[in-house]
């Protein structure tokens, strides 16, 4: 059944989802891959609608967009749009992450999450440029994907439906093959019958499916296909140095860098050397609990540094506090809430902290391992002369210590007491 087509009245289930008579000319997000490219011919036959094709470039390895554009207009497509993004990506949505040191479940550093937002407002963007009423991806009825996307095209365009044939069309992966067949549509390979499902960007890459789905199955070594398995990683370990100015990194072992060619640098270093592979039990916001594997090296080499740095020049306060409202940034994300206002009133209380987070921090990698090893900041809350347990005076008196830990524990002394007392009576 098409997506939205009612079997009985009143069957929509959002006012955004298309009905068929609805649809005339559609703004694919085209990967070039098969789900999409049988979704580029499957639209044009079932809705009789001329197909527009974006595929955005956020940093995915290996891609030949010339290739996957000539395959879209192959298929029908009456215009192929290529954006690379990469730039986007970095500035507006991963600094804003690394400014809230924003982790998913205290393992996911939301590199999907962060490019399902852009993906989807771009989607709006050309598809307002093309005359398209609506939008068409592929995500499935079980990720959050799909919740990021329309949740976004919902937000930003209340004009355009959407579409979601994989959710709809009930095809497996033997029938999508079955129909690609049947209708000249090239498949990468022949069969295109990767093991694993998977999904990469700039920031990172997620692999699902397969064993991945078994609980009591150690990873398998052909599931790592970006980074370097920590037991081959260099028997060596490597120190490296990463610069900050208010939040923002800008250097690598002292080398000035752009935003994007900082997180590639990081990213080979980390692949080098084992790090950033995360196997990660997730609770999905579609009620789902599931596992994934990532290989995210860039982000926890620049996450890693980013905290131990943010720890050092704010206070104990700062930091307790920030600490909560940087799991609700990274929930929110996740949750694809990327416009609610809530998201930006709390960038507004991260790029305060960060005016104060500039310094360097030194990490040692050594297979699979990334360590802060040296911090360095002109701002950091930290004076050697008080810290040191050498000498005493000037600011901190240890003569004033004893009075301090009286008020201190007080009021939990003065609650033990009554405590043993009532249960002594007792």
């Amino acid at each position: 059944m098409t997506e939205g087509t009612p079997s009985a009245p009143n069957t929509r289930t959002a006012s955004y989802l298309a009905e068929p008579d609805e649809v005339s000319r559609v703004l694919l997000l085209y990967s070039g891959g098969l789900d999409t490219s049988v979704m580029l011919k499957w639209i044009q036959d079932e809705y009789d609608a001329e197909v527009v094709a974006l595929t955005i470039n956020l940093g995915q390895p290996g891609e030949d967009y010339d290739v996957v554009k000539g395959k879209a207009l192959q298929l029908g497509a009456v215009a192929a749009e290529v954006v690379d993004a990469r730039d986007v990506f970095a500035e507006e949505f991963i600094l804003p992450a690394i400014k809230a040191n924003a982790i998913y479940g205290l393992a996911y550093p939301l590199f999907t999450a962060l490019g399902r937002p852009l993906i989807a407002k771009l989607a709006v963007d050309y598809a307002r440029k093309h005359g398209c009423d609506t939008v068409a991806h592929g995500c499935t009825g079980k990720g959050n994907d799909q919740v990021r996307i329309e949740a976004t095209v919902a937000t930003l365009a209340p004009e355009l439906k959407v579409i979601a044939p994989v959710r709809g069309w009930m095809m497996g992966r033997e029938e999508e093959i079955a129909y690609a067949r049947e209708h000249g549509i090239p498949i990468k390979g022949g069969a295109e019958t990767t093991p694993y499902s998977i999904d990469d960007n700039l920031w990172g890459r997620s692999s699902e499916g397969k064993w991945i789905e078994h609980l009591d199955h150690a990873p398998d070594d052909d599931v790592f296909q970006l980074v370097t398995r920590p037991e081959l990683a260099p028997d060596e370990a490597e120190v490296v140095t990463i610069g900050f100015n208010q939040g923002r990194p800008v250097s690598l072992n002292g080398e000035q860098l752009g935003l994007v060619e900082l997180i590639t640098r990081c990213q080979d270093l980390g692949i080098k050397h084992g790090v950033g592979i995360v196997d990660h039990i997730e609770d999905r916001i579609v009620g789902l609990k599931v596992r994934d594997i990532y290989e995210v090296p860039a982000a926890t080499l620049l996450l890693q540094a980013h905290a131990e740095l943010e720890r050092l020049v704010c206070t104990i306060h700062q930091n307790q506090f920030k600490g909560e409202l940087d799991r609700k940034w990274a929930y929110l994300v996740y949750a694809g809430l990327w416009w609610e206002p809530l998201r930006t009133d709390l960038d507004a209380y991260m790029e305060e902290v960060s005016k104060q987070v500039t310094g360097e921090i030194g990490l040692k990698l050594y297979k699979g391992h990334c360590r802060v090893v040296t911090r360095a900041s002109p701002n950091a809350v930290y004076d050697a002369q008080l810290a040191t347990f050498e000498t005493s005076g000037g600011l901190f008196s240890q003569q004033a210590s004893p009075g301090f830990i009286e008020l201190w524990s007080l009021q939990s002394r003065l609650a033990h007491r009554l405590r043993t007392r009532s249960e002594g009576a007792g």
